[in-house]
């Protein structure tokens, strides 16, 4: 399952976002570090579900499918609190930066009303400013795998020229353990100074920062965004960074709660919500919803949590999601459940790769594939698309 970690400084959300992309009920408290260990739970991304065009009443076993909206599962770490000088052993220090070595992408919540100071306490309404935080955060993760990259640097050096090995397989071990690939390595050294002997700090910290862009990209989620000053503060980030989603997590909790309820008609991602039974709320409660709806909703779309989430998995990782069945003709597996599972792959990813994902096994027997949707069998290297509907057959 991919791991996104949801990192940022303590007291801007986190938990909050957390438990409305989840469902976990995760201790909230309005202080620093009231995450302690990692938590990790289950969110969803979603897509839109073959089923209705193939107008197929769909029998999920790895995914849901909500009329028609398919919940591909992904695993949520949520990562305590990081402050300034964390990769040094400040505040709760490296032990939480270890957390982050599988994600495979960092959801870096901020506080866009700026509320929190750097240590993340609670401060004026707009006193702070968040652009400050996406910066330090940035900074954190890239020293505290700088650190790691630069453990017995000149003797690594010094190794590779007396050997002759290649460069890029030296940084991938030095970095085994931090969830880095090869590739990312090598993508990272094309355009880089080719002498590794003239290589300075500055150079090793800028390659770090190349290699953590390429293998463990960060979505900016401007948290708080219903409050006043925030707009405009998210208007400033989105001049500097190109990855940010506005969001509220306390109203994507609050209309969870309330669908789970039976008040209101929601589904996370939505645009609006519908209120059931109106006899059943008080006064304030539909004031809460109505300011929901306009100071939210409204401004910005959606909550912008399961809009994170999306964008994270189908932009930021390039995935798309294929659909593994057995028989092409009725879109079954073996058991008879159709279209039961929604797999997450990179984009580009060809039939062979797909059965690798499946299964081991699947992969080494390979024989051909089917495009079920056309019944027509396809080339082992077809660059699958997304929501292809694939059967492969084996030897």
């Amino acid at each position: 399952m991919i791991q996104i970690a949801v990192t940022g400084k303590p007291n801007v959300g986190k938990s909050s976002f957390f438990n409305s992309a989840t469902a976990s009920k995760v201790e909230m408290a309005n202080y620093p570090f009231t995450t302690i260990d990692a938590n990790k739970a289950v969110a969803h991304v979603t897509c839109k579900c073959p089923c209705k065009e193939l107008n197929v009443t769909c029998n999920p076993r790895n995914s849901i499918c909500i009329d028609g909206t398919r919940l591909i599962p992904i695993e949520l770490i949520d990562v305590a609190g990081l402050v300034p000088g964390a990769h040094e052993g400040k505040g709760l220090g490296n032990k939480f930066l270890d957390d982050l070595t599988q994600a495979k992408v960092f959801l870096h919540v901020i506080d866009a009303s700026g509320s929190t100071d750097e240590e993340g306490n609670p401060v004026d309404l707009g006193s702070h400013d968040p652009l400050e935080d996406i910066g330090f955060l940035e900074n954190e993760i890239v020293m505290w795998m700088y650190g790691i990259l630069n453990r017995n640097w000149t003797r690594l050096i010094r190794k590779v020229g007396a050997e002759h090995l290649d460069i890029s397989k030296v940084i991938y071990d030095q970095l085994s353990g931090t969830g880095i690939m090869l590739e990312d390595i090598i993508e990272a050294l094309r355009g880089f100074e080719p002498d590794y002997t003239k290589w300075e700090e500055k150079d090793l910290i800028e390659l770090t920062r190349k290699i953590l862009n390429i293998a463990k990209p960060m979505l900016i989620v401007a948290n708080k965004a219903d409050l006043p000053g925030a707009d405009k503060n998210i208007e400033r980030i989105k001049e500097k960074y190109s990855n940010v989603v506005p969001a509220s997590a306390e109203s994507e909790l609050a209309l969870v709660r309330a669908a789970e309820s039976g008040l209101i008609k929601y589904v996370s991602g939505d645009s609006d919500f519908e209120i059931l039974n109106p006899e059943k709320l008080n006064a304030n409660q539909i004031k809460a919803l109505e300011y929901i709806r306009t100071n939210i909703l409204k401004k910005y779309g959606s909550t912008g949590i399961q809009e994170a989430l999306n964008k994270a998995i189908f932009e930021l990782l390039n995935m798309i999601v294929v659909y593994p069945v057995q028989d092409e003709h009725k879109f079954t597996d073996q058991k008879g459940n159709v279209l039961p599972d929604g797999i997450l792959v990179p984009k580009g990813s060809n039939p062979h790769e797909l059965a690798y994902i499946i299964h081991s096994d699947i992969g080494d027997k390979f024989m051909f594939a089917v495009d079920a949707r056309k019944n027509m069998r396809i080339a082992s290297d077809y660059e699958l698309i997304d929501g292809d509907i694939i059967s492969i057959t084996t030897h």
